[in-house]
């Protein structure tokens, strides 16, 4: 059992920073009954370890509490946590292999390749821009997303960008023909499009759930990359029609 200060000082956290926990019920200590001192055990320790990582996250406070409850396997939650981590850690290294190559090609060159101060911005964009959708996904999808990500390079990143171009392209002109969603055509496009979407969801159920929720919220999307998703109605709507004929 150890006092707030004795408890502050063995974890590197401030009094102050265990107070405002405590405030807001996401860590709260045993209270002694006679002497009214607040006492912490070893096991919050644990507790505490998932409050910092969730908030050095970019988690806000009032978010942390539900997930906290959620979480009665400890193990499970450091497993989750470390592959977030993980993918956070591909970001910044990516990020910084792109500034390195930026800084080389300031070495000696005339002019340097502005190409490579665009990947920057880009690569630090695409972070950015991702971070807004966590919202719509569980801690085991995000941590799915997170495993799947080495295996989105630019190169496939353009393919799929094109795939999609396409496949809204098709869908457009399907729907200006009246093409009917139950029939062939419609068929194919179905199929394509639920191809297209498994590349991203790996086809796990949790990640499917999290991007209709996504979808779902497009009205509410953030202004930015983000908006280049969007498409017409009518597109979405014929699709739906076509994949509940399948």
């Amino acid at each position: 059992m150890y006092r707030v200060k004795d408890f502050a000082a063995a974890a590197g956290v401030t009094v102050r920073a265990l107070h405002h926990y405590d405030r807001l019920g996401l860590l709260k200590p045993l209270r002694r009954q006679r002497t009214g001192y607040r006492m912490y055990r070893d096991t919050d320790f644990a507790r505490l370890e998932q409050i910092v990582v969730l908030k050095f996250l970019g988690l806000p406070l009032r978010d942390i509490g539900p997930l906290l409850r959620k979480s009665a396997n400890i193990k499970d939650v450091l497993r989750r946590q470390r592959k977030v981590l993980a993918a956070r850690q591909r970001q910044i290294e990516a990020a910084i292999n792109a500034i390195e190559r930026a800084e080389r090609s300031l070495d000696g060159a005339r002019e340097p390749d502005w190409s490579l101060f665009t990947l920057v911005v880009k690569e630090i964009a695409m972070q950015d821009d991702a971070d807004w959708a966590k919202k719509y996904y569980s801690d085991d999808a995000s941590a799915k997303i997170a495993d799947r990500k080495p295996l989105w390079s630019p190169e496939l990143q353009a393919k799929v960008s094109r795939q999609w171009s396409e496949l809204v392209a098709d869908v457009e002109a399907a729907v200006g023909r009246g093409e009917d969603p139950s029939g062939a055509t419609a068929q194919s496009l179905a199929a394509r499009w639920k191809e297209l979407l498994a590349g991203f969801t790996g086809g796990d159920p949790g990640v499917q759930r999290g991007l209709n929720k996504m979808w779902a919220d497009r009205d509410n999307w953030p202004d930015g990359a983000a908006k280049s998703f969007r498409m017409p109605a009518e597109v979405t709507e014929f699709i739906m029609k076509a994949m509940g004929d399948r």
